[in-house]
């Protein structure tokens, strides 16, 4: 679980608290509103996990190392770049992927939810089937309701896929490297759209690529840049 910008200790403490509930261990915060996170007293039978819960300064770190990422979302009235399942699909799908990999499910704040940025880590996003008219939900109870549906029909896991995916961190290598491409060759200006570097990482992921094309690919680009460094010298 990772929680992104939460605002309010209460609401870490009612996650951790879910996550004790259906044996979910691992909690991850990325740039947490308070330190005092760590104490609040709604982390009924949990304040070990909440004591123990990673910080990290960007989701890219907190989600380095998993081969799955999924983000949550009331959609709402934004318009949304990724594909977006139920929940009984996307804890299907997160089922499967949790015998071989570790996966990474993104909370963002009460009051925003998750960034565009954010969400242009993520391979697909979530949603819990609200009413239009009030959409948004605690951050607790949202929590357990997903971790529900993603336990109720039997812990996780499943067949074992035969070829291990890139994990995240090799995704975003591939990312970076590709994006130093496109500024060479002048498609990509960093500074004229942050759309643009959004639209490039979510097109990445999108791939699901195994580790083995994940090295290729990389080696691949780096050989590009390599040529047009060295073309740009002439």
């Amino acid at each position: 679980m990772v929680l992104v910008s939460t605002r309010n200790p209460l609401n870490m403490g009612a996650v951790a608290r879910a996550m004790s509930n259906f044996g979910v261990f691992h909690l991850r915060v990325v740039d947490p509103y308070e330190v005092a996170f760590r104490r609040a007293k709604s982390a009924v039978g949990a304040s070990e996990l909440l004591a123990n819960a990673e910080e990290f300064s960007s989701v890219a770190d907190a989600v380095a190392d998993c081969a799955l990422v999924v983000g949550t979302t009331a959609v709402g009235p934004r318009e949304v770049q990724h594909p977006v399942r139920s929940l009984e699909d996307g804890a299907r799908v997160i089922r499967r992927k949790l015998a071989p990999a570790k996966v990474a499910l993104l909370f963002g704040s009460e009051k925003y939810g998750l960034s565009n940025n954010d969400m242009s880590h993520c391979h697909w996003l979530m949603r819990i089937p609200t009413r239009a008219e009030h959409r948004s939900m605690n951050l607790g109870q949202a929590a357990a309701i997903c971790l529900y549906e993603l336990v109720r029909k039997g812990r996780p896991g499943g067949p074992i896929e035969r070829k291990p995916v890139a994990n995240a961190a090799e995704v975003e290598r591939i990312t970076t490297v590709l994006f130093d491409v496109l500024r060479f060759t002048r498609y990509w200006n960093p500074g004229s759209s942050k759309s643009t570097e959004e639209k490039v990482r979510r097109l990445i992921r999108r791939l699901h690529l195994e580790k083995g094309d994940a090295e290729v690919l990389l080696g691949m680009l780096r050989q590009v840049l390599w040529k047009v460094n060295v073309d740009s010298k002439k």
